[in-house]
């Protein structure tokens, strides 16, 4: 297919909207999109108009967890390459997480440095979160007036130093000033005390076992934790958001606070959607990510938590490292950083598993676009093709199979665990703010990405 540059109309027999997928057109003007009308309503000359036929059109995606690591770790993943990938992915808006980065953005003048090392770099649009440690509490309203979108802290260690994990006094100073201004706390939801209850039970095994790494992180320390953040954000009055869900155990405890009343959300990601403990092997430490990689039952859990709206969205924590931080070579699993780089392929991930399991298309827009602008507050904006949105589309193929080749992605280490696995659907060209920057394998143009502010 010959892609246009910059289309007036994008239409196509397959173009998700918020009611269902349908025939439609699509009109843009000065980036936005103007109107959207049935397939046969163009009213521009057919040099104007890119028809996609029955190519799916779905609003780019919006991942609002997301490590680029840059600035003091881009040797990890930067802005440049990390956006570069999101292009590829059909991700047209990305949150950037507050660790990794040196400083971690904890407070305004961190966050000021960020956006500078961002700047003129990114081929996508680039918001920023601003972080929750031990001792901020008097930073956390003057980074929200910077124009972060949200918060993110750990309860436990996080991995990297300068991002401190909190406990429950610093929760209780840090939920009301955030339920004052209306922030979402994000809250990596693990707790110490069952992590370090199961010390005695791996004690002597092998470092190398996949079993032996899944029993160090037991689902009870995931689902104490999501219990632990409804009873704080119920007290005071504040919104939380559960970041890569992968226990079934805590399911029941979303549900109940949702029952509630609690403005609880939650998400989970590809990599607990479509890998199950019982396929990963020992040694292969491509596979690490805390919380880990759970079993088959388990998963099959998370999509029915998905399907009844317990889980609100998948987006990627693309967490990304140099390959020797893996591990390889010795394929010890509590030696090796604990992260997945997938930022490209959600979308391809994810579309063949809800094939497998007959899953409606019309949600792959809702779980991957619009409810995680939602979250953030760029609903209208950003997620979702209507009128006065910015025109940020993906052209998807959903029936083209493909073998994933790492060599071949846009992301800094060509390292993944998808590597080799064949997989259907397909991102042929990605539109932000109805300028093309990724067709048919390729990057188009230069870094047009804009940063994001929430004001």
């Amino acid at each position: 297919m010959r892609w246009s540059q910059a289309p007036h109309v994008v239409r196509g027999k397959n173009v998700e909207l918020p009611d269902g997928v349908h025939p439609a057109s699509i009109h843009i003007h000065n980036g936005r999109i103007q109107r959207v009308g049935p397939w046969e309503d163009t009213g521009v000359p057919s040099s104007d108009v890119l028809d996609v036929q029955d190519l799916f059109v779905v609003a780019g995606l919006v991942d609002t967890h997301v490590h680029l690591n840059e600035p003091g770790r881009a040797d990890w993943e930067g802005f440049a390459t990390g956006t570069a990938a999101a292009a590829a992915g059909g991700v047209t808006t990305l949150l950037d997480m507050p660790l990794n980065s040196v400083p971690a953005t904890t407070n305004p003048r961190a966050l000021d440095k960020k956006r500078r090392a961002a700047e003129g770099k990114c081929r996508v649009d680039v918001g920023f979160l601003g972080g929750v440690v031990p001792g901020n509490d008097a930073q956390l309203k003057a980074l929200w007036d910077a124009g972060v979108f949200a918060f993110k802290c750990f309860l436990v260690p996080s991995g990297v130093d300068e991002f401190r994990n909190v406990g429950v006094a610093d929760l209780e100073k840090a939920m009301p000033l955030l339920a004052s201004f209306g922030g979402t706390l994000m809250v990596h939801a693990e707790l110490p005390g069952p992590i370090k209850d199961a010390e005695p039970v791996i004690e002597g095994r092998d470092r190398r076992s996949y079993a032996t790494y899944m029993a160090s992180r037991p689902p009870a320390a995931e689902a104490e934790a999501v219990r632990l953040v409804v009873e704080q954000a119920r007290k005071h009055g504040a919104r939380a958001h559960i970041v890569h869900v992968s226990a079934a155990e805590s399911l029941p405890v979303l549900s109940e606070a949702r029952a509630s009343g609690a403005a609880i959300t939650a998400e989970t990601c590809p990599h607990y959607l479509s890998i199950n403990a019982e396929h990963i092997q020992d040694g292969a430490t491509e596979f690490k990510c805390a919380p880990p990689i759970r079993s088959e039952a388990n998963q099959a859990a998370l999509w029915k938590g998905l399907a009844d709206g317990t889980l609100d969205m998948i987006v990627s924590d693309h967490s990304p490292c140099p390959p020797a931080a893996k591990r390889q070579d010795t394929g010890d699993f509590f030696a090796a950083w604990g992260g997945i780089a997938s930022l490209e392929l959600g979308l391809s991930v994810v579309c063949t598993e809800m094939r497998n399991r007959h899953v409606e298309p019309v949600q792959l827009g809702r779980w991957m676009a619009h409810k995680p602008a939602r979250l953030v507050g760029l609903e209208g904006r950003k997620g979702v093709i209507a009128s006065g949105a910015d025109a940020d589309l993906a052209i998807f193929d959903p029936l083209t199979s493909f073998t994933i080749d790492a060599s071949a992605l846009q992301q800094r280490h060509k390292l993944t665990p998808y590597h080799g696995r064949a997989v259907t659907g397909q991102v042929r060209a990605t539109y932000l703010r109805g300028a093309l920057i990724f067709a048919d394998s390729k990057l188009v143009g230069g870094p047009v990405g804009r940063l994001l502010s929430r004001n």
